[in-house]
């Protein structure tokens, strides 16, 4: 997810609380400030003295020239970079950008933080709000923690839908509520994902659950925020997840707490561009993949020859994170 930092300079405690209550990643604070922050509540400070400290872990450049774009491009590859821009040019941002990650920009109002974000398609990793107005602070963190990458969603055909015995299957349950077209990337590979729908479907057998989701066996991957993977085993109270629409619009959640529990299993295998892909899941209707018109559909109804929504992937992975290599599972 991006970062939102807030600037707090000179001290301003509504700002802070703002900051704080609109859920900022950070605020910046002049030395000697932190403990103002912290008495207000609990958020990380980037400061000459702060959980973050400025001119180690973060190194502030203003670009007027050339020279400050080439410095900015070969800063500490371990440091964020902090780019202040006086006359807003995009190019010179651009160019960082293509050179180097772990750059944020300030931003003042709703318009340029979109603008920061969208830049190259990647955008920066986060922006750091200067603006002193309390309201604008808290619009551009609603924003900007709403912008997640799109991901490309396919479209498979149901190839073979068997009954698989009893299997440990895991429940997702997140600190957010999902609504119909709503879900999470599950596959037993982790290249190839189906979009597991939540329980957010009213039905005659049980109430439903929008926080959830009922993904897969303990082996199966999930896919992450900032294209990393896992396995469902591997999830824990607060492990951030993502949510994805039907449309490949994605959200960061949290997770809330994992249910492991032994039930009947289904192996759906499916088929996208020559590629089989596949997935476990609980034998049970009020499981749902999602079709290409954003409608669930049980795996109790699902049929040989039905369309879901999928997610592929090329390469492989190394503890959770993408790598280039020749990777076959099968």
């Amino acid at each position: 997810m991006k970062q939102v930092w807030v600037q707090i300079q000179p001290w301003d405690k509504d700002l802070a609380v703002a900051a704080i209550e609109s859920g900022a990643d950070a605020v910046v604070v002049d030395k000697g400030c932190s403990g103002k922050v912290k008495e207000l509540g609990r958020i990380m400070t980037v400061a000459e003295d702060g959980d973050i400290v400025v001119g180690k872990d973060v190194v502030v450049i203003e670009i007027r020239s050339k020279g400050d774009e080439n410095l900015a491009a070969k800063a500490d590859r371990k440091a964020i970079v902090l780019l202040r821009l006086p006359d807003w040019a995009i190019i010179p941002l651009e160019n960082i950008l293509a050179q180097r990650d772990r750059v944020m920009a300030e931003v003042k109002n709703p318009e340029e933080a979109r603008t920061m974000i969208g830049i190259l398609e990647k955008g920066v990793c986060g922006v750091v709000v200067i603006s002193r107005d309390p309201n604008e602070v808290r619009k551009i963190v609603q924003l900007v923690h709403g912008l997640s990458p799109k991901i490309e969603l396919k479209t498979a055909i149901v190839k073979k839908i068997e009954p698989s015995g009893m299997g440990d299957r895991v429940c997702i349950d997140t600190c957010s509520a999902m609504t119909i077209g709503e879900g999470m990337l599950i596959g037993n590979a982790s290249s190839a994902f189906f979009l597991v729908h939540s329980e957010s479907i009213e039905n005659q057998y049980v109430a439903a659950r929008p926080f959830r989701v009922n993904a897969s066996a303990l082996h199966a991957y999930i896919l992450l925020p900032e294209n990393k993977t896992a396995y469902l085993s591997d999830l824990r109270t607060g492990t951030s997840v993502l949510i994805i629409d039907s449309k490949g619009r994605t959200k960061t959640a949290q997770t809330g707490r994992c249910k492991i529990e032994t039930r009947p299993m289904i192996l759906i295998t499916a088929e996208v561009d020559g590629r089989p892909i596949s997935v476990y899941l609980q034998n049970a209707e009020t499981i749902n993949l999602v079709c290409p018109d954003g409608q669930p559909v049980s795996v109790a109804k699902l049929k040989v020859g039905d369309q879901v929504l999928v997610h592929l992937e090329a390469g492989g992975r190394h503890f959770g994170m993408k790598i280039s290599e020749t990777l076959v599972e099968k």
